[in-house]
């Protein structure tokens, strides 16, 4: 298993006026996240500083499957979120247990 780091951007039909959990979908996008989580594929993830991007970080093969875990997500379907980059990432100090 690879780490990713993917980082996404916000936008589409993203609602600036409304706060994150406030927007369509929220419920949805929330619950397949947290299956994400709880089937250890997100690793870490959450808003960067200006709320504009956010980044995670995903236990996958290969970018492709980092693309192909996230292509039914409500939000990245409708464009709410888009990714901007995904790399491999080779953790070389890790304090998690």
């Amino acid at each position: 298993m690879e780490y990713y780091v993917l980082r996404l951007e916000r936008g589409g039909p993203w609602d600036w006026i409304r706060d994150m959990r406030e927007q369509d979908g929220w419920d949805e996008h929330a619950a397949f996240m947290d299956d994400l989580v709880d089937k250890g594929s997100i690793i870490l993830g959450g808003p960067l500083e200006g709320d504009r991007e956010t980044m995670h970080i995903i236990a996958a093969e290969s970018e492709q499957a980092v693309r192909d875990l996230f292509a039914t997500d409500p939000w990245w379907v409708n464009g709410m979120l888009t990714p901007v980059r995904i790399e491999r990432w080779t953790i070389v100090l890790d304090s998690r247990e």
